[in-house]
């Protein structure tokens, strides 16, 4: 049995699953999400996530354990979020994904789940500015210049016709490395900048991509008409956009209503402060499917907030085990 299980590397994943793979991917989970409507065997397993801080450090475990369809088997994955490796150059989230046979449950693969994590993360956001921003967005603000800020740029780029990145992290050297990478890699204008109030103003789409537990985009500065969207607001401390943007939003779209009112930041503010209710939140799942509507005008401003779900694992490393066989 061993000879059959797939072992694959984090650039056996990389190579695999490559930025219009991992889109499709979440087009189908979030799709899958949005489609199943009454009938309840139409849709995707979704257990609850795990996110459990460590009381030794600042790290946070999880653990997600998703299905995405009758022909695909469950998928977990295990694994931390470790802030501090960001100043040691490392990526901030290492895991593992485990994939079994959906008949016999047998071990299919064992597959990086950190490379999973960055791509589909980057790719589910990808789908989101693609069915939320408006058709002419073409300036992208990047808070945060690690591993997933700079995918982030590179998914963007496959949806919409970027014209320039501003990228702001804390560390200068940083953040002017990911601008010249970005500008060689994409061939468009790229620019770090001194504050984060000058990467997001005038910009139509932006990204936060930190592990900030507190607001690093503000509402104030926003233009009419633009996308945030944050992927580091996965926990109740986490809240890397302000009140204002909120407030500010026409709509607040998220991964999936129920998850995000348990785990990410400004939802369960809002939420506690009477902003939301649970019945203005609209899964992209929805938006995908046309159940629902995000923006009404040019103008509008919509808040996407991504915690992340197993079921976005689960689409991901099918796509990876279809690859490897030739399946594509």
């Amino acid at each position: 049995m061993t000879d059959d299980i797939l072992f694959l590397s984090r650039d056996q994943v990389t190579a695999l699953l490559d930025a219009d793979t991992a889109i499709a991917s979440q087009r189908a989970a979030f799709g899958a999400l949005g489609a199943g409507g009454a009938e309840a065997r139409g849709l995707p397993d979704l257990p609850g996530k795990i996110m459990h801080p460590s009381r030794f450090d600042d790290s946070v475990v999880f653990a997600y354990v998703s299905r995405l369809s009758r022909d695909t088997g469950a998928v977990a994955k295990f694994g931390s979020v470790n802030p501090g490796n960001a100043a040691a150059g490392l990526p901030t989230v290492h895991a593992v994904i485990t994939v079994l046979d959906p008949v016999t449950g047998e071990l299919v693969a064992v597959m990086d789940g950190t490379a999973v994590t960055t791509l589909r993360t980057a790719a589910a956001s990808a789908v989101a500015f693609d069915a939320l921003s408006t058709a002419d967005s073409a300036e992208l603000a990047l808070i945060g210049s690690g591993t997933q800020a700079l995918a982030h740029a590179r998914a963007v780029a496959r949806v919409r016709d970027l014209k320039s990145v501003r990228v702001w992290s804390p560390t200068p050297e940083r953040r002017v490395r990911a601008a010249e990478l970005l500008a060689a890699e994409l061939g468009v204008a790229a620019e770090a900048t001194g504050t984060p109030r000058e990467a997001v103003t005038g910009a139509s789409m932006i990204a936060a991509c930190t592990l900030s537990t507190t607001p690093v985009v503000r509402g104030a500065w926003l233009a009419p008409g633009c996308t945030v969207i944050s992927v580091g607001s996965f926990e109740p401390t986490r809240s890397e956009v302000d009140a204002e943007v909120v407030r500010r939003s026409a709509a607040v779209v998220v991964d999936d209503p129920a998850t995000a009112a348990e785990h990410a930041g400004p939802v369960i503010d809002a939420l506690r402060d009477h902003l939301l209710t649970r019945e203005n939140l609209i899964g992209l799942g929805e938006i995908l499917t046309g159940t629902r509507t995000a923006r009404s005008g040019p103008k509008d401003i919509v808040f996407y907030n991504s915690v992340g779900l197993g079921v976005q694992d689960a689409a991901a490393a099918w796509a990876v085990v279809r690859a490897a066989k030739g399946e594509r």
